[in-house]
């Protein structure tokens, strides 16, 4: 089904130089902002501690901030959590503080200020449980397709959003999306080289680009709106989340079209590298 019909072959080729010089740009000050001023890690990573609290009221995240300041607490990290009562509070590491002590603190700042709260629950994160994350979440974005990950990342350390786990399991959503859209691309890419057999390859991948257009448009288009509604209306619990989702998806649909498919075109593709299997022999024994 095609909502979005297209007559003509847009000709996406003609302005590939333009397109893959606009994402070098983004892509080395990506680079160059990731390695003078690197991610904001959360918590989950650089090792701290996690206490949820209740109110018997509604609460603003920036009042029990503001309460934790006041009681030396400058560096936490609150969100509301399910409810507008509920109370997400992080904190970092601190030296010669166990996480027993540390939630009786936060509880005596909180109650300072407001004395209807209790205590829920309190998770320790040791240091080691972080380098492990680092190191594992940097592996399997190493292996995938960097151009779209770099420029998430690149993001985050302009802006030094805060990057906890959420945001990773955001920009590996990016990455399915992404490699996704590539696949399609490239296999209408491989049918029309067996289609049109006098067509050049720029004219090969701009009708494949403008076939799967619709497609492209109806689905990304609607995931957009979802991951819209949940950066708008979400929380801060999914700001952060829904905000790397955002931006991947722009650029996920960027470099699947207008990056990679002009890479190939420079590389010298050819019908032959397409359909080769078929000028193989066939075996034809059992």
């Amino acid at each position: 089904m095609e909502f979005f019909r297209f007559k003509r072959d847009i000709p996406f080729m003609t302005y590939a130089r333009s397109t893959t010089v606009v994402s070098l740009i983004t892509f080395l000050f990506s680079v160059y902002f990731l390695a003078t001023q690197g991610l904001n890690f959360g918590v989950e990573f650089t090792g701290g501690t996690v206490i949820e609290v209740h109110y018997t009221a509604a609460v603003e995240p920036g009042k029990v901030q503001a309460d934790l300041a006041k009681a030396g607490f400058g560096e936490s990290s609150v969100q509301n959590f399910g409810t507008s009562a509920d109370v997400i509070i992080r904190l970092p590491l601190k030296e010669g503080v166990s996480s027993a002590q540390l939630s009786e603190s936060v509880l005596a700042a909180l109650r300072a200020g407001a004395r209807d709260v209790d205590l829920r629950r309190v998770e320790f994160i040791g240091p080691q449980v972080g380098k492990e994350l680092v190191t594992d979440g940097s592996i399997a974005l190493a292996i995938a397709n960097l151009h779209d990950v770099v420029i998430i990342l690149g993001f985050f350390a302009f802006f030094q959003w805060d990057f906890s786990l959420t945001v990773l399991a955001a920009v590996l959503s990016v990455l399915g999306y992404s490699v996704n859209e590539s696949v399609v691309v490239f296999d209408r890419i491989r049918e029309n080289f067996r289609k049109y057999k006098k067509a050049g390859v720029p004219e090969i991948i701009n009708n494949a680009i403008t076939a799967t257009m619709s497609r492209t448009i109806i689905t990304h288009g609607c995931t957009e709106m979802v991951v819209l509604s949940m950066l708008l209306f979400g929380g801060e619990t999914l700001h952060n989340f829904a905000l790397a989702l955002t931006i991947g998806i722009v650029f996920g649909i960027y470099s699947s079209v207008l990056v990679s498919s002009p890479i190939v075109m420079w590389l010298g593709a050819t019908r032959a590298h397409f359909i080769k299997a078929e000028n193989q022999p066939v075996d034809a024994r059992p």
